[in-house]
């Protein structure tokens, strides 16, 4: 079984490259990886943190590991994860994602989690129990360098917190 989660990480991840305005005069990059040192740190060689306290989500992830971390642009990302849901995701839920381009908000959109996780393979209902998920993510070679902040926030249809991830990257020009 396929861990659904991983569409969220691809959220947080892809946008970085995706929703970032291309620009073809840069050409190669490297990136400044930013880890935060508490105890909402998401498990793993990765740049994310849970938003808050993640007690109470109905998804506990148990660990997430990117390579290359930090992603490289021009080279794909490779998301491996594990975790356990407490009880079945239905349609309905929904993803509040925002990415902002240093001060820059590039986008502010609620979408439908079922829609997002079909992007990566995935059906709903999310069910319940432990999930293994590993997946590729191209990370196109024009990201312009800056910092990108990125946040997904997943709820039920009813309201109720699935989790609520945040990731910073800085890219930068190679000299």
């Amino acid at each position: 079984m396929q861990f659904p989660s991983t569409a969220l990480l691809a959220l947080l991840i892809s946008p970085l490259a995706l929703a970032a305005p291309s620009s073809p005069f840069l050409d190669s990059f490297s990136q400044t990886p930013i880890k935060i040192e508490d105890d909402i740190s998401v498990p793993g060689v990765n740049p994310l943190t849970y938003c808050t306290d993640p007690t109470g989500n109905i998804l506990t992830i148990e660990r997430v590991d990117l390579s290359p971390n930090p992603p490289i642009p021009g080279k794909p990302l490779q998301i491996k994860a594990s975790g356990v849901f407490s009880k079945q995701v239905d349609k309905g839920a929904t993803v509040q994602l925002q990415v902002k381009y240093g001060f820059l908000q590039l986008i502010n959109q609620e979408m439908d989690l079922c829609e997002q996780t079909g992007n990566v393979g995935l059906k709903c209902p999310l069910e319940k129990g432990k999930m293994v998920f590993s997946k590729s993510v191209d990370i196109p070679a024009e990201v312009p360098p800056g910092k990108y902040t990125v946040k997904a926030d997943v709820q039920t249809a009813g309201g109720e917190p699935v989790t609520c991830l945040d990731a910073s990257v800085t890219f930068e020009i190679k000299i």
